[in-house]
């Protein structure tokens, strides 16, 4: 992690060095060589101690100082380049004031220079520790000896291995299912994977089924083997020889391939299970899978890892088969039976302690370790004292910090912590901004983090998708979990586990990584680097200095924001602003004193200009006023040349009739100017719209493109422009009105990697590209009103998942024909007037989860062939005639009930003679709720192109 800030200043250390502007600081050259040189090795030493902190005092303190260094040393080269960099006016006036700035300026110049020398001769002494600390470190390189964190864990893994049957909750599920898959099955080697975060559990459930008694019997040979983070080879072989056989003489004097042909002599024509326990990287399975013979005999491999990518890995491919078993957190019922077995030794919880005890078990979310870990700590407590069991409730962050009970579920929980690579350590505490239950927008951290300087560059691919790796990673090793996807299958949202949060919380707190600013009378650090203030202002403490601060968020919080007397000291180096949701109706403050920011968020706040200094931001990447009242931008914004989101729009909700209706921003000039662009929603056509249409052809990195107010004469240009962008994978056109057409015709090669497209406007004809988009997965068509059937085109699309259609189609039947739409899995039909039957036939649709059918008045009964859906699992027809309804009543004659029965949810309303929509609320025994027009359903579906 210390390892980032060190790469961070090499990095401006040699941008900064080599420019003439900064002559001050260059001192002897071959100091500035020899001070490079010290950084390197720091920054090689740093990869390994940054794994070794928890378990080597030294070590922690070292890097810590080097960390501290490196940031002190970031700030003050910022601050002498915006004394360097300060701007004038022009003339007599601007002369004068140059002339005073530069008087004011000689001491803070004299005192970064002195501060920076400072910074170079304490580099120099911890670079002499750093000696004294290599032969250690090399040692550990080599894997010459584990750390007493290492062995102290392994220690008590064993009791995993120990626990007796009465102990466990909620195992006989699983295992009756992974000794099915040991036992049945063909003659292959299979490899079994148990897969899940730390502390669920999986050594004793793997145990468990190790020791079945049909799985003794079924195996004849059987071997248990524990991997772990620092495992050797030799001895690993040799402990499985021991569990294989009787005999062990000899295996002390030979080498690793004579250890594995043994072992593979032993197996070859015995039907075998052999557990690898604890695995965590494939080059532990790689080093042992050829000495496991695929004999032909049924024999099994059982593995348990926390990373849900080895587990794929191990179970498939062309070497392995098998199949992964994600293991799955308690049941609310069996975690509230383990937490009152182990807190109140089997009697029931006392009726005045339940709120606390359910809402501390809530934190826990079905982790066992963590179950039975605060349990412990319960037990102990007096159960006549309310307030000692609230204090564990409010503060459970700090008993994990403080309470030895509580130690071994903080060790088994960051080891998966240190296990991770450099790069992602820092990726991972900065989620500790984000408040409990916070679910974490996935493009709003990405750009973040690339904000932050957390993601490095690799060649042939974006910023944005080397951090969708690190996302990937993350999810694959447990440490995130997915919140919501979208329904074409993309993640939209993740969420951290209560209890690994309150961890990484009290790391980033030691490291100064974040402070989170929620309780009155917590402590504020000397030097704030990140500030995540929630809920209310009154944590901050009055005129308090952040003038070091980088990044500050905003959560919760319902006050009247005015940030500079909130901070009157300022932050010039601040690099993310994040304000969304906040009190605000104003531009927060000056912005041409913050040079460095990188990162500018007003969504969902009242603001609703932009002014013209916002050009002098030159380092700025995302600018996001999503849902602010911003609908303009001042031309000054062509000056970033670095941005690459521009996200402005709003949605109109009046009725239902705006849900998909968008609002953007009108912009002059020349937009083409914007050069770094991936994201641009939504720009306005209707100002000069043929010279934009062209300027977006400029902007060749645009992953994301929505146009709003469309004219037909726009079309040319517009299509003109979409072939020149090759890596365009969303693309939403909106017309100016409803009877506007889009012109579409010209473009006769589309963007080759396009995904989304939302058309919403009059067309002559279904545009003849869009069926050519192989890679196409949600599509939209709004307002389209045409003359021949859709879908005898769109249904040969293989990869579509969400299509919605509202106001189409003129005809009055709809045909879904056999083996057509093969992937789909959501549907939506809205407003086709003439529509008076929907048919399906068997094999059409195999795969669709949903369908939503709403305001076709003439329709008059749910689709012929309905039954064959047989995936389907949400069922929606609202605004409908009421006639249309009375056909799904079990007790009306000809009803199509049974059509529908197999539907687990259906909802409904229609519309009454006198005006209005009644909610039907006996349908079946299906119907679990009923919406009304008001409705978030639809506006949920268009959001989802916005993230």
């Amino acid at each position: 992690m210390a390892d980032r800030a060190v790469g961070s200043l090499l990095d401006k250390l040699l941008t900064l060095f080599v420019e003439n502007e900064v002559q001050p600081l260059r001192g002897d050259p071959e100091d500035v060589l020899n001070l490079r040189g010290e950084l390197e090795r720091m920054r090689a030493f740093l990869k390994v101690a940054d794994a070794l902190e928890e378990s080597d005092v030294e070590f922690k303190v070292r890097v810590k100082q080097i960390r501290e260094i490196a940031h002190e040393t970031e700030d003050a080269l910022d601050e002498f380049m915006l004394l360097q960099a300060h701007d004038h006016a022009d003339g007599f006036y601007g002369a004068l004031h140059k002339f005073s700035c530069c008087i004011k300026n000689m001491k803070a110049r004299h005192r970064i220079i002195s501060e920076l020398q400072g910074i170079r001769s304490r580099i120099k002494n911890l670079c002499q520790v750093h000696g004294r600390l290599l032969p250690r470190f090399t040692r550990i390189k080599q894997g010459l000896g584990s750390t007493t964190a290492e062995n102290t864990w392994l220690d008590r893994r064993g009791d995993a291995l120990l626990l007796d049957k009465t102990d466990l909750v909620g195992i006989d599920e699983p295992k009756q299912h992974l000794v099915e898959w040991l036992v049945k099955g063909d003659n292959r080697r299979e490899v079994i994977s148990v897969a899940a975060m730390g502390g669920m559990g999986k050594t004793t459930l793997a145990k468990q089924v190790y020791d079945d008694e049909e799985v003794k019997k079924h195996f004849k040979r059987r071997a248990w083997v524990t991997v772990s983070q620092s495992f050797k080879i030799e001895e690993l072989l040799k402990n499985m020889i021991r569990d294989l056989q009787t005999s062990s003489r000899g295996l002390d004097n030979m080498n690793n391939d004579r250890l594995r042909r043994i072992i593979k002599d032993l197996l070859k024509k015995s039907r075998y299970l052999v557990v690898l326990d604890d695995v965590w990287h494939l080059n532990e399975w790689d080093v042992l899978k050829y000495a496991l013979p695929d004999n032909n005999c049924g024999s099994r491999v059982m593995l348990t890892t926390r990373n849900a990518g080895v587990a794929s890995s191990t179970s498939s491919g062309v070497e392995s088969v098998g199949k992964v078993y994600n293991l799955k957190p308690l049941s609310p019922m069996e975690s509230w039976g383990l937490f009152c077995k182990k807190t109140f030794q089997g009697n029931a919880c006392p009726t005045y302690l339940k709120d606390i005890c359910q809402y501390t078990l809530r934190k826990c979310e079905g982790l066992p370790l963590a179950i039975v870990a605060i349990s412990g700590v319960l037990a102990s407590k007096d159960t006549r004292r309310i307030d000692e069991w609230d204090v564990v409730r409010r503060s459970l962050g700090a008993e994990i910090d403080g309470n030895d009970k509580l130690q071994d579920l903080k060790k088994v929980l960051l080891l998966s912590f240190n296990d991770l690579p450099y790069y992602l350590k820092d990726c991972f505490l900065y989620l500790s901004i984000f408040p409990e239950d916070y679910k974490i927008e996935q493009m709003r951290l990405i750009r973040l983090w690339i904000a932050e300087g957390l993601i490095e560059a690799k060649e042939g691919k974006t910023m944005e998708e080397v951090a969708e790796d690190y996302l990937n990673e993350l999810l694959n090793r447990g440490l995130l979990q997915l919140a919501s996807l979208t329904s074409d299958g993309r993640v939209k949202t993740y969420r951290v586990h209560d209890v690994l949060r309150e961890i990484i919380v009290s790391k980033s707190r030691d490291q100064n990584f974040t402070f989170i600013a929620k309780d009155q009378n917590v402590m504020w650090p000397d030097k704030v680097r990140r500030l995540s203030i929630h809920n209310t202002l009154q944590n901050v403490p009055e005129n308090k200095s952040v003038s070091r601060l980088r990044s500050l968020f905003m959560f919760g919080v319902v006050e009247k924001l005015k940030i500079q007397s909130l901070f009157p000291g300022g932050f010039k180096l601040l690099n993310v602003l994040d304000l969304q949701k906040s009190r605000l109706k104003r531009f927060p403050i000056d912005v041409e004193n913050l040079v460095y920011l990188k990162y500018l968020s007003l969504k969902d706040t009242e603001v609703k200009t932009i002014p013209r200094t916002i050009g002098k931001i030159r380092y700025l990447e995302t600018l996001d006023l999503k849902h602010s009242r911003v609908t303009e931008l001042p031309v000054e914004i062509l000056k970033l040349h670095r941005l690459r989101h521009l996200l402005i729009y709003h949605f109109k909700l009046e009725s239902y009739e705006y849900f998909h209706s968008r609002y953007g921003f009108k912009i002059q000039g020349n937009i083409g100017a914007l050069r770094s662009l991936q994201k641009l929603c939504f720009i306005e056509a209707n100002q000069g719209g043929g010279a934009i249409m062209v300027e977006l052809g400029k902007l060749y990195q645009l992953r994301r493109l929505g146009i709003v107010k469309l004219r037909k004469e726009d079309g040319k240009s517009l299509c003109s422009s979409l072939k020149k962008l090759s890596n365009l994978l969303a693309l939403s056109l909106t017309s100016i009105e409803e009877e506007e057409i889009l012109d579409l015709q010209h473009l006769s090669y589309p963007p080759p990697l396009i995904q989304r497209v939302y058309l919403t406007g009059r067309l002559e004809t279904l545009p003849p590209w869009i069926p050519s988009l192989h890679g196409l997965v949600r599509l939209h068509l709004k307002w389209s009103r045409l003359k021949e059937d859709p879908l005898v085109l769109l249904q040969k699309l293989p990869n579509l998942v969400h299509l919605e259609l509202l106001q189409v189609y003129e005809g009055d039947t709809l045909y879904f024909r056999k083996g057509g739409f093969n992937k789909l899995k959501v549907l939506g039909l809205d407003q086709f007037s003439e529509l008076r039957c929907v048919q399906v036939e068997v094999g059409a649709m195999p795969c669709v989860e949903k369908l939503i059918i709403l305001r076709c008045e003439l329709l008059e009964k749910v689709p012929v062939g309905i039954e064959y859906l047989t995936k389907l699992k949400v069922l929606e027809f609202f605004e409908m005639p009421e006639e249309f309804i009375q056909t799904l009543r079990p007790d009306e004659k000809d009803s199509d009930y049974w059509k529908v029965a197999h539907v687990p949810e259906i909802y409904c309303t229609y519309l009454r003679p006198e005006g209005g929509w009644e909610e039907v609320n006996n349908v079946n025994h299906n119907v679990q709720a009923l919406i009304s027009i008001e409705s978030n359903r639809s506006y949920s579906c268009v959001r989802d192109y916005c993230t």
